[in-house]
């Protein structure tokens, strides 16, 4: 398969995902600025997830840049990357219209986590087939900040019980820590 197909897949699933992310924002009863308050949960994390929705899909592009052939075992890695990011709007529905309850926000950090899961499996899958030497792996190294950032989500969920706001807080810190793209991959594309 060529990789231009598989981007083509994956950006057609991650645009319905934020598709069915902005349904879920209603318009407000009223027509002043009190109005917005009932809705500004809501709203606030769908930004949060449309953030994290388009962070995934910049890395994703520009981690299939450095692919040369893509296998089965690839594109049943990205299938389970989609899977998992395919959840972000339930998860984003449910905490905002529940104002970062508990529960929510924890189920929110599990599907964030099973994503950043999902994403470092399809990067190990394709630096596998590619070779250890590949270029994929020479620009992502020990990855570190996506241990980091599976080492705060793991951290996020049960603090969701305890404090919520932390949980959220961590989450923001999590998408403020990618939200440039990744540039040890923008040099080797650039090298």
């Amino acid at each position: 398969m060529a990789r231009g197909r598989l981007e083509a897949f994956s950006d057609g699933v991650i645009a319905i995902i934020i598709t069915i992310m902005v349904l879920e924002v209603r318009v407000p009863h009223g027509d002043d600025w009190e109005a917005l308050r009932p809705v500004l949960p809501v709203f606030l994390t769908y930004v949060l997830s449309f953030v994290y929705v388009g962070i995934y899909w910049n890395n994703h592009h520009h981690m299939l840049c450095l692919v040369d052939r893509i296998t089965g075992r690839i594109l049943w890695a990205n299938l389970h990357l989609l899977f998992w990011m395919s959840l972000i709007p339930f998860a984003t529905a449910w905490m905002g219209q529940n104002q970062f309850a508990p529960v929510p926000t924890a189920v929110y950090g599990s599907v964030l986590l099973a994503a950043a899961f999902g994403f470092m499996i399809l990067q190990h899958v394709i630096i596998t087939s590619q070779g250890t030497s590949s270029r994929l792996a020479a620009a992502v190294g020990r990855d570190r900040k996506a241990r980091l950032s599976a080492a705060l989500y793991l951290a996020a969920i049960p603090l969701a019980f305890v404090n919520q706001w932390a949980s959220d807080a961590i989450y923001v810190t999590v998408a403020i820590m990618w939200f440039v793209p990744d540039p040890r991959i923008e040099a080797t594309l650039r090298a």
